[in-house]
């Protein structure tokens, strides 16, 4: 898997040569002054590349096919200093498919009152300079980031860092290998999907392998191999059971699984409790520490959601809220106190775990296996959001809904599975009847670290719907929405 720290963004200043070589001078100065103080804020993801001026269509048509075929570029930001023709960019801007950031600011905070002059004036121009730049994105119809406030200040720096992981995210898709150990749970629709689709609109490659192929490369586990998976086990969580062959199956498992990932450099997996021949146990904590690690998981064969796993964990990188695989499972429907618990048998990530896991075997009533080993642990506390992509037909639709996650509100002590409780926004009856209405599933990714608005950047790259269920969202305007993107996506 790749790490987003491996990806850079290229910042390219718009101007152009009838302010003469005195201007252009001060412009690249001013630039690279910029992208050094970007830089060192500490906020960005990614290393912000300078590079020269633009002041032609040929410097500017030349820098975007450079990008384009750059494998370290993500994306571009792009800032106008002084007033550049919008037309000398259409040739560049027409066939770039990386992500694109407008972000609209100037060098200077403030007006220097006393010392105003044309000089000042013909230099410092971004307040017009940008918007004739704003006009050819919107003619071009172009997805693009649109940023506005002073470079220095928190709130655009925020949003630009926010922003540079969305785009690590499109690019991380481009290249995204995923193995299904299973077909989707028969019967099931809303994990079914369009796989040519997917690779067309998000570049995934989702193959299949059979789960004897795992077997074989199981079969040849050594207890070496075993004993060394299980310190590292018991580093990281704490053992709680008597049961060390059960976890030391688990340890077989997700040695055979990370072997395979490895070697065809998938960074995401499904299993299925129904497809497990030759398994004597339905990988849980081997998914689990595999999660741990960055990898994508989805249960049921569910692909779409495994894909959206390993995505959003790249995007997080670095951030500590943590990333986990999600299904919502009961309700609590005390008037006014209304959650939503979301667990799953097995398999929820133990990086959005509020204490140190603990490892327990206890039996699955389902899949007909042996007992297996899982760990178990409770979240965090906070602000949080679960998304789900479904396949509408003809369509990708990205839903949204923001939480806030909570420790249980009591104890559960016959429930051996890892478990989030939220309140959903705004409510749990306009979030339940809105996410319904969407067709969002009951397989999600939950996210303490991605934002709805790093979500809703990462859906615009991308080219597909996205609906936000949010604070302020009502059922009524949600209903619109829907209705008015039907049509949208009709005239597409």
């Amino acid at each position: 898997m790749k790490s987003i720290k491996e990806y850079e963004f290229w910042f390219v200043t718009g101007s152009q040569h009838l302010y003469g070589p005195e201007t252009l001078e001060q412009v690249a100065k001013d630039s690279q002054a910029m992208v050094d103080g970007l830089n060192a804020s500490g906020k960005m993801p990614c290393k912000i590349v300078y590079k020269p001026t633009v002041k032609t269509p040929a410097e500017i048509k030349k820098i975007f096919k450079e990008a384009s075929y750059d494998d370290k570029c993500a994306g571009v930001i792009a800032w106008m200093h002084t007033f550049s023709p919008s037309k000398m960019w259409i040739n560049g801007l027409k066939d770039f498919k990386k992500p694109y950031c407008h972000f609209h600011t100037q060098f200077n905070r403030e007006i220097p009152w006393n010392e105003i002059d044309m000089d000042f004036m013909n230099l410092n121009q971004s307040a017009h300079g940008d918007r004739e730049h704003g006009f050819i994105g919107s003619r071009l119809r172009m997805a693009r980031k649109v940023i506005v406030g002073y470079w220095e200040d928190e709130e655009p720096q925020t949003k630009l860092a926010n922003w540079m992981r969305s785009a690590c995210g499109y690019a991380i898709s481009q290249e995204l290998k995923m193995v299904r150990f299973s077909d989707n749970m028969r019967q099931v629709a809303v994990t079914e999907g369009d796989k040519v689709e997917a690779e067309i609109k998000f570049g995934w490659d989702v193959e299949y392998r059979p789960i004897g192929d795992i077997v074989d490369i199981l079969n040849e586990v050594t207890e070496t191999e075993i004993d060394a998976k299980m310190a590292e086990y018991e580093s990281r969580y704490t053992m709680d059971t008597d049961n060390i062959d059960a976890v030391r199956y688990q340890a077989k498992e997700e040695i055979a699984i990370r072997k395979m990932c490895e070697q065809f450099d998938y960074s995401a997996f499904v299993t299925h409790f129904d497809t497990l021949h030759g398994l004597d146990q339905l990988p849980g904590l081997a998914a689990q520490n595999m999660m741990a690690d960055g990898y994508g998981f989805g249960a049921e064969g569910d692909w779409k959601v495994a894909a959206m796993d390993v995505i959003m964990k790249s995007m997080a990188e670095g951030m500590t809220g943590g990333t986990a695989f999600m299904e919502d499972y009961t309700y609590h429907l005390e008037k006014g106190n209304e959650h939503i618990l979301g667990a799953h048998m097995l398999e929820v990530c133990p990086l959005v775990a509020a204490d140190k896991p603990k490892i327990q075997v206890h039996p699955l009533g389902i899949g007909g296996k042996s007992d297996p080993a899982r760990l178990v642990f409770d979240s965090k506390n906070g602000d949080a959001i679960v998304a789900s992509l479904v396949d509408m037909g003809g369509r990708m639709r990205l839903i949204v809904n923001d939480i806030k996650a909570c420790n249980p509100l009591k104890p559960m002590p016959k429930l051996p599975v890892a478990g989030v409780m939220w309140k959903p926004l705004p409510s749990l009856a306009v979030s339940a009847e809105c996410w319904i209405k969407a067709g969002g599933a009951h397989h999600s990714v939950l996210s303490y670290d991605v934002t709805a608005e790093m979500m809703k950047d990462w859906a615009e790259m991308m080219g597909i719907e996205f609906l936000h269920i949010g604070e302020n969202t009502t059922v009524e305007d949600f209903e619109k929405e829907i209705f008015w993107n039907d049509i949208a996506y009709k005239l597409k």
